[in-house]
């Protein structure tokens, strides 16, 4: 009995330590390697307390910082476990009955605002329960298969014996705790991308060839690891691509990244374009993805901490953000060129409004924009828009 005491109070310090001013899977990380004790087994069930106490938002307030962990272990879960049996076995044994009877025997209220305190907000087309209350479950792994490498991955998942599932014909849906580096060829045989994320692919769809050059010029404007660069080519094709970061340790991990998916003439440079435009000479390119820093809203799911820490004034911040980005890429777009525009955001600040900002004072034609709801499915939800420049 004393261990799952322990368990609990090893995460009540570890929530008293937390500022917010780092990912707390980071901060988890760097309290474990301070603190040598902890078993693999320990780790799991402290981290899984801490991010079930992360997911409840800022509901239960009444209740003490013990109390919510434990409720939030109840109400994210759907199976039995061992620290509930021990502490709270009245719960353990109905631990499968659904969320509002769970509730009902608490009695207690927790509804979408203290969940998701920014319910005003959210883009337009969000269900605002169903979306609120997906951030209780930790999303899935999703993997994209790279073209004419599918039976090569669903062999070696076939042969591991890991449980999965197919999403459409490309999509592979895994749980998130499966140590996929261990069974497959990442980023040369399939990228880790979530399941929106593949979806924003869908609108490159609409672009039409006659506008573009045989060897299309892509510029990835606010690259990171490189995904959405992956992602183009293997669409598009032989693509001419350009990538930029304002973070170099990024297009470090970039390189390595893809020289992994086999890509090898690229141009790349650490370039900030929140402050000033591209100033290599480039020529204007046929298309130009900004997959733009937003408040990563979209995804708090897996990072429920921003639940309780994200600052509201901060979403204004991001949208004034986005807009300098953009201002500053445009002038590299060409006459007839492409640019899409993507968040994994739920803000129609930095979604929908910025859209319209872009049509209006930069000048853009929209072909199409949408939300990529992937709350109901246990992935994230995003947005993205496909513009272009006027002849």
């Amino acid at each position: 009995m004393s261990r799952y005491y322990s368990y609990i109070n090893s995460a009540k310090e570890i929530i008293a330590a937390y500022s917010g001013a780092e990912p707390f899977a980071s901060h988890l990380k760097k309290q474990f390697a301070a603190n040598k004790k902890f078993g693999s087994k320990d780790r799991k069930q402290i981290s899984q307390l801490c991010y079930c106490y992360f997911r409840l938002g800022n509901s239960l307030p009444e209740f003490t910082v013990e109390e919510k962990l434990l409720a939030g272990l109840f109400l994210c879960n759907r199976s039995s476990n061992d620290l509930l049996k021990h502490l709270k076995p009245e719960w353990n044994d109905v631990i499968e009955t659904a969320f509002e009877s769970k509730l009902q025997m608490m009695k207690r209220d927790v509804n979408a605002s203290t969940v998701f305190p920014f319910t005003g907000e959210l883009s337009a087309g969000i269900d605002v329960d169903e979306f609120a209350f997906s951030h209780l479950q930790q999303p899935d792994l999703f993997l994209r298969i790279r073209p004419g490498r599918k039976e090569t991955v669903l062999h070696q998942l076939k042969a591991a014996a890991v449980s999965f599932q197919m999403q459409g014909d490309t999509t592979i849906v895994l749980l998130n705790a499966t140590k996929i580096e261990e069974l497959i060829m990442l980023n040369k045989d399939a990228v880790v991308q979530d399941y929106s994320s593949q979806r924003v692919g869908e609108l490159l769809l609409n672009l039409k060839p006659q506008t573009l050059n045989p060897k299309p010029s892509v510029w990835d404007c606010c690259a990171a690891s490189g995904g959405k660069s992956i992602m183009a080519k293997d669409i598009l094709g032989d693509i001419d691509l350009t990538v930029t970061d304002v973070r170099e340790s990024i297009l470090i991990n970039l390189k390595k990244r893809f020289a992994e998916a086999g890509i090898k003439n690229y141009n790349s440079k650490v370039v900030d374009l929140s402050n000033s435009p591209l100033t290599i000479h480039y020529s204007p390119f046929d298309l130009i993805l900004a997959d733009v820093p937003c408040s990563g809203s979209g995804t708090w799911g897996r990072t429920p901490e921003q639940l309780s820490f994200f600052n509201n004034g901060s979403i204004e911040t991001y949208s004034a953000l986005q807009r300098k980005i953009c201002f500053n890429a445009i002038t590299k777009l060409k006459p007839g060129g492409y640019f899409l525009y993507i968040t994994c955001s739920v803000f129609k600040k930095e979604n929908e409004e910025n859209v319209q900002w872009l049509q209006n004072e930069l000048k853009l034609q929209l072909i199409k924009q949408e939300l990529l709801i992937g709350y109901t499915i246990k992935a994230d939800t995003m947005f993205a828009a496909l513009l272009q420049k006027p002849e």
